[in-house]
This record gives structure tokens, sequence and C-alpha cells, in this order.
């Protein structure tokens, strides 16, 4: 708002709300404060013009002075805190301190909630010149944050994150140092998953890569493939272990390779197969449980057939207990321990895999 004639009272504290009213762009982002600029003067004593408690006034607006000064601190506890971690370090070696350090929860979210703060100061002063001096390092916070985001939290959109300004700033304001996102997996099918697993990536790196390959594939051909579905859970705990510390570096590598190999498996097993995709993906899961191929063939094949007599049994709890109870039959002559759990796994993975 363009202030350009006194006012006092009731009707400044009306201007001053009204411009200050909450918005939300179509991407999420809140508007973080109003904008006035002031002709007149009218802020120079504020407290005269607004006749109320100096209690009630204090805080209603703050001088962009204060906003640049307090932008400076923040600026300083970022290169004193953060930029040192990726300092004389570039692309994939930045991305890896960045990742190791930020895997204690509470440090990650402590950074998140300073990105924030500070977005939010940059998103008022911008494009004010007095901000020139830190445009580099702001950058690298951003991309600090960008990397985390993408890695820790990859089910949320990284861009909407971030305030529009912040988000126009990375996309202009690039250069070959400093940290930079690890890049995307265009295929997702094994090739693109050994590609990963044999690159010449820092292995923390390598291990978030693989997690968001396998979370992004199981998303894209769980319907076709529902066998994926358990593969995915098994993914999801690795990286819930490793981002808690409980698993070290290659030990997760490991467990995820080991993964990528029963993909392998059973998609080329599923190609050769007669079974039903439904069918197999039962038959896959109870060989894994220890069944005998004939066994978990039988059970695979009777599963199928019940969900063909069952077809809405996703939809209708009646359909959805004559399935188990066939299921639980199919599981007993296999010989499987732990029926009911293993019934609820079996459930889960196929009601997930459906088209």
């Amino acid at each position: 708002m363009y202030l350009d004639k006194p006012m006092r009272d009731h009707v400044l504290l009306q201007a001053i709300a009204r411009v200050n009213r909450p918005y939300e762009d179509a991407d999420g982002r809140a508007k973080p404060a109003g904008f006035v600029l002031d002709y007149v003067g009218i802020f120079d004593k504020l407290e005269e013009a607004l006749a109320f408690d100096s209690q009630d006034v204090e805080g209603v607006i703050q001088d962009l002075d204060v906003l640049r000064r307090h932008f400076t601190d923040m600026m300083a506890q970022g290169r004193t805190q953060y930029l040192t971690l990726t300092a004389n370090l570039t692309g994939d070696k930045a991305v890896e301190a960045v990742l190791d350090h930020f895997r204690d929860t509470e440090v990650r979210h402590s950074f998140y909630q300073y990105s924030r703060e500070l977005q939010e100061v940059y998103e008022i002063l911008s494009p004010d010149a007095f901000l020139r001096p830190f445009l580099d390092d702001y950058s690298e916070l951003a991309r600090m944050y960008q990397v985390l985001r993408a890695n820790f939290e990859p089910g949320i959109p990284v861009d909407r994150s971030f305030m529009r300004k912040t988000a126009l700033l990375v996309q202009q304001h690039t250069h070959t140092a400093g940290i930079d996102p690890p890049g995307p997996v265009y295929a997702l099918n094994e090739q693109a998953l050994l590609a990963l697993v044999e690159s010449d990536q820092p292995d923390t790196v390598k291990v978030f890569n693989l997690i968001k390959a396998l979370a992004d594939l199981v998303a894209e051909k769980a319907a076709t493939s529902p066998y994926l579905v358990s593969i995915g859970e098994r993914a999801d705990k690795i990286a819930e272990a490793f981002q808690e510390r409980q698993m070290e570096t290659q030990q997760a590598l490991q467990e995820l390779e080991d993964a990528i190999k029963d993909y392998q498996e059973a998609e080329a097993g599923q190609a050769n197969s007669t079974l039903t995709r439904e069918g197999y993906a039962v038959a896959w899961f109870l060989k894994k449980q220890g069944a005998t191929d004939d066994a978990a063939e039988a059970a695979g094949t009777a599963t199928a057939e019940a969900m063909t007599r069952f077809p809405h049994w996703r939809h209708s709890t009646e359909q959805e207990r004559e399935l188990r109870t066939e299921l639980y039959k199919a599981l007993l002559k296999a010989s499987i321990d732990k029926v009911v759990a293993v019934a609820d796994n079996v459930l889960k993975m196929l009601g997930r895999g459906e088209a």
C-alpha cells in the first residue's frame, strides 16, 4: 500500500490491517506480511498516530531497518552454522556432507524452522539492493533446504515449499559450484537401479537416490506388479533405520542392493509365470516366507481364483471376509506360520497393488 495522506487512529489501523490480510497462492505459499510505503512520515511517530495503549501498538508494524538487521544476523548464523558443512566441497561431496549431518531429525527440523523464517524476511525485503551481498550464500542455503526436502520428505513437492521470491531466485541464481540436488532417475527399471548402485557417487548420496528410485518405482508400477508393494515397504524400513542412524551406510546400501536383486528375480519370474499378476505376487511373497515353490504356487492359484469369485473385496466387507477365509485355507495348506499376520500382509499388498 502507498500511503500518501495523513491518517490516524482507527482509520490508520484499518489501512494497516487491510494490506496485511492473509493470502495464499495456488501452490499453497502464504504471504508473510503486508508492505506499506509511507510517503507522509506517519510511521516516524506511530504511537502518536495511533492513540491506543502502547502495548497494543507494539508490533503492529516493523521498520525495514529492523528486518535488515534481523536478516543480517540470520545470514551470519547460516554462514557459521550451516554453510561451513560444505566449505571447499562441491557436487556429490557437498550433498553427502549435508545429508549425513542432517540425518538427525531434531537437527534437520531446526534447520527447516530457520529456513522458513529466513525466507519470510527475504520475501519482505526483496528486491532491496541491500540483499545483493547476501545472494550467493542465501541461494546456497536454499539449495541445502531443497536437497534435504527432496531426500527426507520425497512425497512433498520441493518447489512448493519455497516462498515465491526464493523459488524464483533458486531457478535463476545457479552456478557450477556448491550444492546441487541429486539428479533424477529418468528410467524406472532394473537397469536404472543398477546404474545407481554402480555409480561413482558417495555412498550416502547413493543410499538416498536408491530409496527415492525404489519409492518412485513402487508408485508407478505396483498396479501391474503387486509384489513391488512388499519391496517398497522393505525399502521404507531401511530408509527409516538409516535416517535415524540405526543402520550404517554400508549396511543400508547392501540391503537396498538385496531389495533390487529381489525385484530383478520377481520381474523375471512374473514374465515366465502362468499365474495372474495377483496370484504371482502371492506366490512370490510366500516363497520369501519360507514356503516351497509348489506350495506357494498352489496358494497363489487359490488366491487368484478366490479374487475372481469375490471381485469387490476391496470395497465390500462381506467379500473381504470371504476372501480372507479362502486365503487362510491356502496359507494353512502351504504350512505358513502366523497365518493371520501373513494374510494381513498379503491383502495389504494386493489392496495397494490394484489397478
